[in-house]
This record gives C-alpha cells, structure tokens and sequence, in this order.
C-alpha cells in the first residue's frame, strides 16, 4: 500500500509489538516511513534510550506497553496506544494520564497511515489529540464502552474532569509539538 499523506513521508517510527504479523502491518501501511521493530520490551526499551525517533506506536499487552510510554514520554517521543485486548475505558484513560498522544484499536489498523497523518496535523497546529481520537473512533467506542462515549460532552466532562491538570499538560506538549 503506498500513502499519498506527506507528513509521514520520512518519519522514523519504532513500532512495538509481540505479534510479527502486526508489524508486518504497520510497515506495508507506513511504506514512506521507515519504521523500526521491536517483538519485546527489552529490544524496545533499548530503542528508545538509544534511538531519536519521531514517533512510537505501542501495543498495550504482550510487551509491557504502558511502561514503555513512560520511557518514550520520558524522552518526548509522541506515543500511539495499539490494543485489541485492552480495549476499556480504564486502559485508555490510563494510557492518557501516562502521556500517549492517541490510542488505537487493532481493529482500525487498516486506517493507521490516515490516522496518524490526522494526529500530526493536529498536533503541529497545536490541538488537543485526544479530540481527534473521538471526532474519528466515537462511534467504534460508543459500540464497545456503551452510547455515551458517542456523545462529545460526555467523554470531554469525564476525561478532563478526572484530571485538569493533565489534559492541561496534553495540550501544552501538543502545543510544544506545533513548534518544533
């Protein structure tokens, strides 16, 4: 498959999985990209500490993802959640509060290459990415965490309401993004 979508052209990713299938997947989808691979946490961790990449996707289970998105945001790598197992509401506020920019279900793999383009965008002009996730999966989540996460104000009240300070946080980091 070969993307038309510019601002992937050229980005080093670390794409973090335990299924080789998957990773397989996001290369044919990332074709402009180079992207690198990692099956474990370890050979992950290491990458992250020794690599300078622009962006991260992370599967949640089988490698340890949630501590992974500590080291990544660590070192200011924007960080994508993949998940078919976690999908819930908990993983994804989790995966929010430890700083991923987005989180994806395996389910809309397909959609990677234009989902990303979309992130990057948004945070070059310096939006909220966590908007964007619902404006895009609102309707994927309100089939799996109920009908109210279909509806923009519910999920806007519960996520910010949680933590201010946080999505405060997120949007200064998205800010930050937009200038460098």
């Amino acid at each position: 498959m070969t993307t038309s979508l510019s601002n992937l052209k050229d980005l080093h990713i670390l794409a973090v999985d335990d299924e080789v299938d998957t990773l397989e997947t996001i290369e044919d989808i990332l074709d402009e990209s180079r992207v690198d691979r990692a099956t474990d946490y370890d050979t992950a961790s290491r990458k992250i500490r020794e690599t300078a990449y622009d962006l991260v996707i992370l599967d949640i289970m089988g490698v340890d993802g949630l501590t992974l998105l500590e080291e990544a945001v660590e070192k200011g790598i924007p960080t994508v959640m993949l998940t078919a197992h976690a999908l819930n509401p908990e993983t994804l506020k989790l995966s929010f509060h430890k700083g991923a920019v987005s989180y994806l279900p395996k389910e809309e793999l397909i959609h990677l290459d234009e989902f990303l383009h979309d992130l990057l965008d948004t945070l070059k002009q310096g939006e909220p990415p966590w908007k964007l996730l619902f404006q895009r999966l609102g309707d994927f989540f309100a089939a799996h965490f109920g009908s109210e996460w279909h509806n923009e104000s519910y999920w806007e009240d519960v996520l910010r309401k949680e933590n201010q300070k946080y999505w405060d946080e997120i949007e200064e980091k998205a800010r930050k993004h937009q200038h460098s």
